[in-house]
């Protein structure tokens, strides 16, 4: 299978990212170097695909997750690598690098495709100078739901979107995790 991106979405409010020094979490804000003494989300066996995200308790739009996290890889090392051989987590950013979640990622990387999703993925510019990649939730999601994006693969033009089938069961249903044409 060739090797397939994830969309994502820049924040369109035009301010630095720098001013990102409060992140959500457990829908208040704290200081960013502390942890959130209750996980918003866990992983559990999904009826979409394998495992997924699921929400632990209650969550208002808008709420950040976390930063999507992995091994940086430029585009020349994600074209030199046999993907065949791997499962796959990538998520590309608007810089040309390539967050690889398999390679020391977090549980974000659980994240299902639907075609009606809950969250999305925001570029932010981190405080080293590096892109990162927020999860935010769209709307408000309740105790227990599956935690989705719409991946909006970005694949090779010899495939046919058909080629990475959907098994979201939304009545929105595109039947591909490809991007629509």
């Amino acid at each position: 299978m060739p090797i397939a991106f994830l969309k994502l979405f820049i924040a369109a409010d035009g301010l630095c990212s720098r001013r990102w020094i409060i992140a959500r979490c457990c829908q208040f804000p704290l200081p960013s170097p502390m942890r959130c003494p209750t996980p918003l989300f866990h992983v559990r066996t999904s009826e979409i695909h394998g495992v997924g995200l699921f929400a632990a308790l209650p969550l208002q739009a808008n709420t950040r997750l976390g930063a999507y996290e992995g091994r940086r890889m430029s585009p020349a090392e994600v074209e030199a690598t046999d993907w065949e051989s791997h499962l796959t987590y990538l998520f590309g950013l608007s810089d040309g690098t390539v967050i690889d979640g398999a390679q020391g990622g977090n549980a974000l990387r659980h994240l299902n495709h639907s075609c009606s999703p809950n969250c999305e993925a925001v570029e932010a510019w981190a405080l080293d100078g590096t892109l990162r990649l927020d999860i935010i939730t769209l709307g408000d999601v309740r105790a227990g739901e599956e935690l989705c994006l719409d991946y909006a693969l970005t694949i090779d033009t010899t495939h046919a979107p058909a080629a990475y089938p959907c098994a979201c069961s939304s009545v929105e249903c595109r039947g591909t995790m490809a991007a629509s044409a």
